[in-house]
C-alpha cells in the first residue's frame, strides 16, 4: 500500500503535467492524466477529479479566446455529448475495471498511432456528422474523460485552421466538462477524496495554465507531440497488461 502523502503528491504532479499539456496544445489533459491516475488512484476516483480539473482549465483558457470559437459547432457537439454522457456514467459505475482499463488502453494506442501517422483523411463537408462525433465523445468523456479524440478527429476532417481549432475545442470542452462533472456528482462519484484532491491540486493547475499559455506562443509543437504520443502508446500497453 502506497504512503498516502506520496500518493497525493504523485496525483497532483500528474494533474500539473496534464494541465500543462492541455494549456499548451488545446487538448490532451485527459489522455495524459487518465491512464496514469487509473494506475494509481483508480478509474472511479480519476474520472471525477479529471472532469473537475478539465472544467477549470476550459473556463480559464476560454476567457481570452472566446472570439475564435465556432459557436454553432461547439454547441452542436455539446448537445450530442449530453445524450451520450449517461451511457458513459453507466459504463463507469457498472463495467468491470479490467474492461474499462483495457478499452482505455486500446483507445490511447489507436488515437496516438493516428496522431503520429496523420493519414490522409477526406474533407467532411456534411455538418450532421457533428452529432455522431459528439455522441461518441460524450460516452468516452463520462466513462474515461477522453472527450478529446473524437473531437480532434472531427476538427481534422473539417479542416479547422489551427487557432480556430484550439479555440473551438475549448468552447466544447468547457460545457462538456461541466455536464460530465455534474453527471459524476449525480452518480455519487464526488467523494471526499475527490474534492480533497481537487482543492490541493488547484493552485498548481492555475500555474500550469499560465505556463502553458506562454509555451503555446513559443514552443515548436512537432517534436513534443511525437514524444507525447509515443509515451501514450506505452501507457496504453501498460493498461492492457
Amino acid at each position: 500500500m502506497m504512503n498516502p502523502f506520496l500518493l497525493t503528491l504523485i496525483t497532483i504532479s500528474i494533474l500539473f503535467i496534464s494541465t500543462l499539456t492541455r494549456s499548451t496544445f488545446g487538448f490532451g489533459d485527459a489522455v495524459v492524466a487518465m491512464p496514469l491516475l487509473a494506475l494509481t488512484i483508480g478509474i472511479q476516483t480519476a474520472a471525477p477529479i479529471v472532469a473537475l480539473i478539465s472544467a477549470t482549465i476550459g473556463l480559464v483558457i476560454i476567457i481570452g479566446n472566446w472570439r475564435r470559437i465556432d459557436i454553432k459547432a461547439a454547441w452542436q457537439l455539446v448537445l450530442a455529448s449530453a445524450i451520450g454522457i449517461p451511457i458513459g456514467v453507466l459504463i463507469l459505475r457498472t463495467a468491470p475495471t479490467v474492461w474499462v482499463k483495457g478499452f482505455l488502453g486500446i483507445l490511447l494506442i489507436v488515437f496516438s498511432l493516428y496522431s503520429l501517422t496523420r493519414p490522409a483523411l477526406p474533407l467532411l463537408q456534411q455538418r450532421y456528422w457533428v452529432y455522431a462525433f459528439g455522441f461518441v465523445s460524450g460516452i468516452l468523456g463520462a466513462a474515461y474523460n477522453t472527450t478529446g479524440p473524437p473531437i480532434v478527429i472531427y476538427g481534422t476532417l473539417r479542416r479547422w485552421p489551427p487557432k480556430h481549432f484550439r479555440a473551438t475545442l475549448q468552447g466544447y470542452f468547457l460545457p462538456a466538462s461541466v455536464f460530465i462533472a455534474i453527471s459524476h456528482w449525480l452518480g455519487g462519484l464526488w467523494t471526499v477524496d475527490v474534492l480533497h484532491l481537487y482543492v490541493l491540486a488547484l493552485p498548481l493547475v492555475l500555474v500550469a495554465i499560465f505556463l502553458g499559455g506562454k509555451l503555446n506562443q513559443r514552443i515548436s509543437t512537432g517534436r513534443f507531440e511525437r514524444l507525447l504520443y509515443g509515451v501514450l502508446i506505452v501507457l496504453g500497453i501498460l493498461l492492457l497488461i
